[in-house]
Order: C-alpha cells, then structure tokens, then sequence
C-alpha cells in the first residue's frame, strides 16, 4: 500500500459517514434486504445523497452509488472530492464494478472513498489493534484507483487510433 495524504478533513468525513448513514434510510430493498447508502461530497462542499431502489426485475435495481451521481450530475455537479458507502452489514463493504466505473467517469482516480460499516462506530477492544487501510470506527479508507485498477476512462477515447 502506498502512502499518501488524504484530502478530506475531519469534519467533512464525518459529513460524509453521516450523510451516507441518512440516505441508507432512503433505501427501497424490500427483495435483498440490503439497504445501502452513499454520499458524494462535491468541490464546492455540497453533499449529494443516494439510496439503492431496487426493482422486482432485478436489472431495473438502482445502486447508491449510482443513485448519488445520476441525481448530482443531472443537477450539473460533476466535481467531486470523496465518496461514503455504509450498507447494513457490520463491515465494510465496496461498491460493485457497475458503480466503480460509474464513479470512474466523474471522479479522480486518487479521491477519497470511506467504506463504513454498518454498525460504526467499531470500538476497538483493548489491546486490539486497528486493521492496516482502517482508521477510527472500522471505516475502511480507499481510493477508487485501488477499487477500480487499470481503469478505462474518457480520457482512453481520445488517445490516437490506427485508420
């Protein structure tokens, strides 16, 4: 794992995680059970919430993920700067490859993602130590270029072809 710096600052994480906690409530789920909830925190520090809608033609399911950038980016907001996840399940839990290459069309590959636990936050127990890639409350801290390697995005469509 590589070292680097995040670029969100305290307060907007917890923005996040809470914000994310917010949308799980939003949630239709009545087939999975398996309420999920995101939020995208844009540039400008506005923060967009999605749930997953789920359909009985399981095709026609809606992630969160997905949710949160179709509703910003049908808004214009198409900048952003970290991305929360929490589903129900007491550990973190990725977004699906439809949902990372969504997120990889409008989003850094460096941009922060916070994977968070259903049950956050986890309390250490003593002379527990916190996993490697989780900080504080179990949350585990991503980038998209590690959920999404060798990614194809806008930017391939232009490179030069052969006639």
């Amino acid at each position: 794992m590589s070292v680097r710096a995040w670029t969100l600052s305290i307060e907007d994480r917890s923005r996040l995680i809470k914000a994310a906690f917010e949308a799980k409530e939003g949630s239709y789920s009545p087939y999975s059970k398996f309420p999920v909830g995101a939020a995208l925190l844009a540039s400008d520090g506005t923060i967009i919430k999605g749930a997953n809608i789920e359909n009985a033609s399981y095709g026609g399911t809606i992630c969160a993920e997905r949710t949160a950038i179709v509703k910003a980016a049908s808004e214009g907001i198409r900048s952003f700067i970290g991305l929360a996840v929490v589903t129900n399940v007491n550990s973190a839990i990725s977004p699906c490859g439809i949902c990372r290459q969504v997120i990889r069309e409008f989003c850094a590959l460096d941009m922060p993602v916070l994977l968070v636990p259903g049950d956050y936050p986890q309390k250490l127990e003593e002379g527990q130590e916190q996993k490697p890639g989780y900080t504080e409350g179990g949350v585990k801290e991503t980038m998209l270029d590690e959920l999404l390697p060798d990614s194809f995005g806008p930017e391939h469509l232009e490179l030069p072809r052969r006639s």
